[in-house]
């Protein structure tokens, strides 16, 4: 039995029958039963098809049948279906529903449907590029339709009073079978919208005899007009940089053979490993990652943990720009270069994008469709190492809800299985601070996974990584690196770039020195090209008659050396070092120094340049005479703090304690704080350097919770700490 429908297209995304006649008490045929009451109808996917739902009929329809009454259904809301159609789809369906009512008729049929997309497509050469035009399409349904009293079945079902409205225009029983080939089309082979070309491609599949009559009395070939379709969405994915996929278990040889182009046996599923996943192995092998330098304890224990039978999944803990990332990329590198045990000689090493991962998965399950698929290709390629970065990040991703407190699966969830049979094996990072307050809260999802702590490297180790690195960045910004440049760049880094770790903001300041220099470089070629076009012509012949001078005396010179090889005869240990300047000088590279770094450093930190680049032995020498001159009267303490940082600045202290431990007594106004101010502005370059703490504001038991966060049990347990670090 038919239902009458209507249009999804409304204003509240709910379509209303039009309010009609109460059917006759005889039996109707089943194609021209309409509901007379007022109802909403859904489109829900169930089994990959669309399925078409409508509302209970209301309590005082008495005539309905008692199987209706027990199918019953309350309200629902559209589905999500209609959310893919494209805006020209959408405008396709109300041209077709404007057709129908221009026509006199009260169902869009599936001649009107094609005169929709006929309408929208707005090619310069017709409709899929076949010549059709609006104006020819509705004369030939004019001609076949309305010029005869002969109807087809579907006409016969709408005996009915017109709807005043377009947008309340129900489909017809074909052209709802239209839109579930549509939908079945966009979703078998892997498209996340539906545009006009899938209800073509629909309409041609499943036509009911109506527009191919019109299509038939244009002359247009069918199988033409479906090649252009298949063209034109493929163009769309390429696009994006995908290819169309061909879901399991689709039966290619249920289309009709007049839409035998819209098979595509040779195309094949898009992997999922290379969708979402990078092939670090890959990279490795072409040479685009850089080399990583030391970390020979860490590789070493992740090798460890990769070769065990279970629970083989490392995870790196460390702060962010020790070298997290670049540790998986080394082990890569090794791969690549067959420096790891034969068991890990096969393995390929993906780093996964969670970006990547989730955007586009709109619809409930569709984001736990792809993890599964691509823990099973992992399973079944057997030489996947899945490299996580920020994995933190998994815990609550797919849920619905607020933040990681949300219903239902979530990536972790979804991976556990697989990281606990050791049929998955991954290496995973994050940092100590998200590892604790996220990670650790999930105890299954933790104790698969074994931790590698990854400190910061020493400046030493810090060197000798910016030493391996400087060829990249030379031949990247065109310039080279001193040594005295690497070592500025990792102490003045340490010193005044307090809120981050090494290597990564020594090897970025030695990354914006680079480009500096490099900018400035172009500067100064620019402003000799405008000094030398700003020049008068007479300074030009000058120049050229130099030029010429210095010509003549190279050749005379090269007169008397021929004379001289000559009478020697022998050429072999003759060395002549030309005094011209060479052609190739102002391709010359610039040289960065310690002076550019500190200029960044300076950039960076907001402390002038000059006292960046002063010399530590020069200002401990000068620091108690600096200090007495903002502290007047207290030389005993001024001398004490001095010889205090003298000590610890020489070497003679434990590295791992600080500099010094003060107690400053004494009365209210006497200095005690401008001392301390005084230290912080003559060492350390500003008295922001100071971290003052009053402890006249925590006099009472509760105010503790200023300095150590809130307790447990209360709000803002494990923030405070975090938000200071």
């Amino acid at each position: 039995m038919e239902v009458s429908t209507c249009s999804p297209l409304s204003v509240n995304s709910r379509c209303l029958f039009a309010n009609q006649p109460p059917p006759p008490r005889h039996r109707l045929p089943p194609l021209q039963y309409v509901n007379p009451m007022s109802s909403f109808f859904n489109i829900s996917m169930i089994s990959h098809k669309v399925q078409f739902f409508h509302s209970n009929y209301t309590s005082n329809n008495n005539n309905c049948n008692p199987i209706c009454a027990r199918k019953r259904r309350k309200i629902i809301p559209i589905s999500s279906v209609f959310e893919r159609f494209t805006e020209r789809a959408v405008k396709a369906v109300i041209f077709s529903q404007r057709e129908a009512k221009s026509l006199g008729k009260d169902m869009v049929f599936t001649q009107h449907l094609l005169l929709g997309l006929i309408a929208e497509d707005r090619h310069p050469n017709g409709f899929l590029e076949s010549g059709i035009t609006i104006d020819k399409a509705r004369e030939a349904v004019v001609s076949i339709w309305h010029s005869t009293n002969n109807q087809d079945t579907d006409d016969a079902a709408a005996q009915g009073k017109p709807f005043s409205s377009a947008a309340k225009m129900p489909f017809s029983i074909s052209t709802k079978r239209v839109f579930e080939a549509a939908v079945e089309y966009s979703r078998s082979r892997g498209y996340n919208f539906i545009a006009p070309e899938h209800i073509a491609l629909g309409l041609f599949t499943v036509d009911d005899g109506s527009a191919g009559r019109v299509l038939k009395r244009l002359g247009v070939d069918v199988n033409h007009l479906a090649a252009v379709a298949v063209s034109r969405l493929q163009g769309e994915l390429a696009k994006e940089g995908r290819e169309p996929s061909l879901a399991k278990g689709v039966r290619e040889n249920s289309i009709s053979g007049k839409t035998a182009a819209l098979k595509s046996p040779g195309r094949t599923r898009a992997s999922a490993l290379e969708q979402f996943c990078v092939d670090l192995t890959a990279r490795a092998s072409e040479e685009l990652i850089d080399p990583v330098i030391g970390r020979e304890t860490e590789i070493q224990r992740i090798i460890q943990i990769l070769c065990r039978r279970t629970k083989n999944n490392p995870i790196l803990l460390g702060e962010s720009g020790v070298g997290k990332t670049a540790i998986a990329e080394g082990l890569a590198i090794r791969i690549v270069q067959a420096e790891v045990p034969v068991f890990l000689l096969s393995k390929r090493i993906m780093s996964l994008d969670m970006g990547l991962l989730m955007a586009g998965a709109k619809e409930r399950g569709e984001l736990e469709a792809r993890v599964t698929t691509l823990i099973s290709e992992i399973q079944k390629s057997g030489d996947v190492i899945l490299f996580i970065d920020e994995v933190h990040t998994l815990i609550g991703s797919g849920t619905v809800g607020r933040g990681n407190k949300g219903t239902g699966l979530d990536i972790s969830n979804l991976l556990k299985p697989s990281l606990g049979r050791g049929e998955l094996q991954c290496i995973a990072s994050t940092t100590q601070d998200e590892h604790r307050t996220q990670f650790e809260k999930d105890k299954a999802l933790a104790r698969r996974f074994q931790p590698v702590l990854i400190s910061e490297p020493s400046q030493e180790d810090a060197v000798r990584i910016l030493l391996g690195l400087r060829e990249k960045y030379e031949a990247h910004h065109n310039c080279k690196f001193t040594l005295e440049a690497i070592n500025a760049a990792v102490h003045l880094s340490a010193r005044y770039i307090s809120d981050r770790y090494l290597p990564d903001k020594a090897i970025d300041l030695v990354d914006e020195a680079g480009s500096r220099a490099h900018i400035e470089l172009f500067k100064r070629k620019k402003e000799q090209q405008t000094c030398i076009l700003s020049k008068p012509p007479d300074d030009y012949w000058q120049e050229i008659r130099t030029v010429q001078a210095m010509h003549e005396v190279v050749q005379g010179s090269r007169l008397k050396y021929d004379d001289v090889v000559a009478s020697m005869g022998d050429t072999s240990e003759i060395v002549v070092e030309s005094s011209l300047p060479s052609a190739s000088d102002d391709d010359e590279p610039a040289v960065v120094g310690p002076d550019d770094i500190a200029a960044v450093a300076s950039l960076w930190s907001g402390i002038p340049v000059q006292q960046i680049t002063a010399d530590e032995r020069m200002l401990l020498v000068g620091l108690e005479e600096q200090l007495k001159k903002r502290v007047i009267g207290q030389d005993e303490a001024v001398a004490a703090i001095s010889r205090a940082v003298k000590r610890s600045r020489v070497g003679l202290k434990d590295p791992n304690r600080p500099t010094a431990a003060m107690l400053f007594c004494g009365p209210t106004g006497v200095g005690k704080t401008e001392l301390a101010k005084s230290l912080a502005a003559c060492y350390f370059g500003s008295e922001s350097s100071m971290l003052r703490l009053d402890m006249s504001e925590y006099m009472e038991r509760h105010t503790v919770s200023k300095l150590i966060g809130s307790p447990p049990g209360y709000v803002g347990v494990g923030e405070y700490l975090s938000r200071m670090h």
